[in-house]
């Protein structure tokens, strides 16, 4: 290969470098679940690199929320997708990944070391870093979505709505009431364009057919089948059926990994608190699960297996979707219900920042002037998440020692 060739080779491949260095930053920070991550997102892609403008993170957003799947790493793959393709797309999911499937892996391994105070202490103080985290997004998302009151009055009905019924569709119903009440209360939104893909509309039937074919065969699985292909079926059916996310999705798992008895309630709790601590998205649950299998091919091939096929299913439809959603973004009908939709997802972030984030993780004065202080460094000094992060957890496992 000559100098000018491997030059040519180097720069092709600066920007999947650039993604996953940035998603593997955010996969190893981004604490509070999927609605937080998009907090998250929107500092990171909106203000910090300028990827995208709000117009464009918007039109992300919206077939985020409305498709089944984990709704921050369909937006994360979206967003490398449009920057650099297929290889784009799946650096950013890996890199976004990979870090909280590792934890969850490596808690699998040694989750007794965390039954003491200290570890209590060390994941309480990872809660509190979330909820700096998802006050400072819901902030900064509030000011840019909801910028005129009947937006906000869409927002204000969102939070209202979720905290008021604790029902896994209810997440799904404020986005579909985001959509009609921003086309009935006529919200001012400007038409999209189309999202800058390197792929039509042919590709994207086809991967929503490899969808609907690999969901039927999920069914089709004999009983008698090796438990590593049941327990994929029965992970990608988990993550194919699910809206929101997130916490939507532990119900779920729960009714596939325990009642056929493949683990113990004690152990999926165990993974389910964990998931809540870590980094990244909370379907990386499925790595702790899968690890605890009892097949006969490791606890690492069970880990993969059940990552891969819970994550499936949704990258399948983003990605099939994508081609199709661009061209119903640039109707101004459309555009209006995108504009609704958006301000309801401000909505989620507010009832997620009180329920469960608030009321699991400040129970005293020194939890609430701790998450304050992780607010200030964020959203006034405008300090790194990381350095945030370090913050909230050294003080949760001193202050019990100076107090």
């Amino acid at each position: 290969m000559s100098f000018e060739n491997a030059a040519d080779a180097l720069r092709a491949r600066r920007p999947v470098l650039e993604i996953f260095l940035t998603f593997l930053r955010l996969g190893l920070s981004s604490f509070g679940g999927p609605i937080a991550h998009l907090g998250y997102f929107h500092r990171e892609f909106v203000k910090r690199k300028r990827w995208l403008d709000e117009a464009g993170y918007a039109r992300i957003l919206a077939p985020c929320q409305f498709l089944p799947g984990p709704a921050s790493s369909q937006f994360g793959f979206s967003v490398g997708l449009q920057r650099a393709g297929w290889r784009g797309g799946l650096a950013a999911f890996c890199a976004f990944t990979l870090p909280s499937a590792l934890l969850m892996l490596g808690f699998a391994a040694c989750r007794t070391s965390f039954d003491g105070a200290r570890g209590q202490a060390l994941l309480h103080g990872l809660k509190l870093v979330a909820a700096a985290v998802v006050a400072q997004g819901l902030v900064a998302m509030a000011r840019t979505l909801t910028p005129d009151w009947p937006r906000r009055l869409i927002a204000v009905l969102a939070a209202a709505a979720m905290l008021s019924v604790a029902a896994p569709w209810m997440q799904f119903a404020v986005i579909v009431l985001g959509a009609a009440l921003g086309t009935r209360l006529q919200v001012e939104a400007q038409p999209g364009n189309p999202l800058p893909l390197n792929y039509g509309r042919r590709t994207g039937g086809i991967l929503l057919g490899a969808f609907g074919v690999l969901l039927l065969a999920s069914w089709l699985i004999p009983p008698t089948a090796p438990l590593l292909l049941r327990a994929a079926g029965a992970f990608y059916r988990a993550g194919a059926l699910v809206f929101g996310g997130g916490h939507v999705v532990l119900p779920l798992l729960r009714e596939a990994v325990v009642a056929p008895g493949w683990l113990s309630d004690d152990d999926f709790l165990a993974g389910y608190g964990a998931a809540q601590a870590m980094p990244g998205p909370m379907f990386s649950v499925a790595s702790f699960l899968g690890a605890h299998l009892q097949q006969p091919y490791g606890e690492i091939c069970g880990a993969l297996t059940a990552t891969l096929a819970i994550f499936l299913p949704g990258l399948l439809l983003i990605a099939g979707a994508l081609p199709y959603w661009g061209r119903l973004a640039a109707n101004p009908r459309v555009a209006r219900a995108l504009a609704g939709v958006n301000a309801a997802v401000v909505g989620l972030i507010a009832a997620a920042l009180y329920d469960p984030l608030w009321s699991t993780s400040v129970k005293s004065l020194a939890d609430f002037l701790i998450a304050l202080a992780g607010f200030l460094l964020l959203a006034v000094a405008r300090a790194p998440v990381l350095l945030v992060v370090v913050f909230c957890v050294a003080a949760e496992v001193v202050w019990p020692v100076i107090a």
